[in-house]
């Protein structure tokens, strides 16, 4: 069982002191402290309104999962294209080449061009990509 199944019964404290007491915070080491961090963050955030102690207790609980994610559970991202970051946008949104087109302001078949990697996207491009699916426009330049 582990050591913070029972945070949903009982009110988190609001102190930052008495919350380390309960859960030292420090340098996760295995899965099953992660999955012991995770349950108390969550608490944390259904909690409501934080005291500033929860707060910062908070703030380093996060930032502890962070470490610890990006030694055990990066994600590669090294093959990942801007044509195919924008392919997946276009699919989650159930967008086509022509839907594509159209968002740019280009021609019909510049949108299936541009998926083949036959036309460059331009600076114009990249801003109302960024814009319309509310990212980077570097994502796009991958």
């Amino acid at each position: 069982m582990s050591a913070t199944k029972s945070l949903d019964k009982k009110k988190l404290p609001g102190r930052f002191e008495d919350l380390v007491r309960m859960m030292p915070p420090q340098a996760i080491i295995d899965d099953v402290h992660y999955e012991n961090t995770v349950e108390m963050i969550d608490a944390l955030m259904a909690a409501g309104k934080l005291t500033r102690g929860q707060e910062r207790y908070l703030e380093t609980l996060v930032q502890l999962v962070q470490a610890y994610e990006a030694r055990h559970h990066a994600i590669e991202t090294a093959d990942i294209s801007g044509i195919g970051v924008l392919k997946y946008l276009l699919a989650e949104n159930d967008m086509s080449a022509s839907d594509l087109a159209r968002l740019l302001g280009v021609h019909v078949s510049m949108g299936s061009k541009i998926l083949k990697g036959e036309r460059s996207l331009t600076v114009e491009h990249l801003r109302k990509l960024a814009g319309r699916f509310k990212v980077s426009p570097e994502v796009f330049m991958g």
